[in-house]
């Protein structure tokens, strides 16, 4: 039994789907095990600093007032757990920055998994806010590394 390049994109996508965290295959010769890893990160609503016999501090982020918040912005999640990339190649530019207009369909950054490169494409039109992710960091399935406002065209 072979498995192509397609074929093999099409079972870690399959899997990123499901439940399932860990697979493996053999047939023949060859072994395949596809592991899948998710990274949760707590929001930190307060920061507490207790020093004994001294009274407690408590910190409170606070919103600016300044910058409306827009409700409709979209989210561009990673399809995939992987490292993301800005760029195809590190020597070159990346696909968007803040505040870039972007099409559906048009790249916006790469995921690599398994050593496959994935080009991440935009599902709507609209303009880049946000980026979440720093370049080569890794990334779980479903974390948002864009913000997308669909409504400036």
């Amino acid at each position: 039994m072979e498995l192509n390049l397609e074929e093999l994109k099409e079972l870690i996508s399959l899997i990123n789907q499901t439940d399932i965290t860990e697979l493996s295959l053999e047939f023949g010769d060859v072994r395949l095990n596809i592991r899948k890893s998710e990274k949760t990160i707590a929001p930190v609503s307060q920061v507490v600093s207790v020093v004994p016999s001294e009274p407690t501090l408590v910190i409170t982020p606070t919103i600016s007032q300044a910058a409306p918040i827009n409700k409709n912005l979209a989210d561009i999640a990673s399809p995939m757990v992987g490292t993301f990339y800005r760029s195809p190649k590190s020597d070159e530019p990346a696909f968007v920055s803040k505040g870039d207009l972007v099409r559906k369909g048009q790249p916006v950054c790469i995921i690599e998994a398994m050593k496959l490169m994935n080009e991440i494409e935009a599902d709507m039109d609209g303009r880049i806010v946000e980026i979440l992710i720093e370049n080569a960091q890794p990334v779980g399935y479903g974390q948002v590394l864009m913000k997308i406002d669909p409504t400036a065209k």
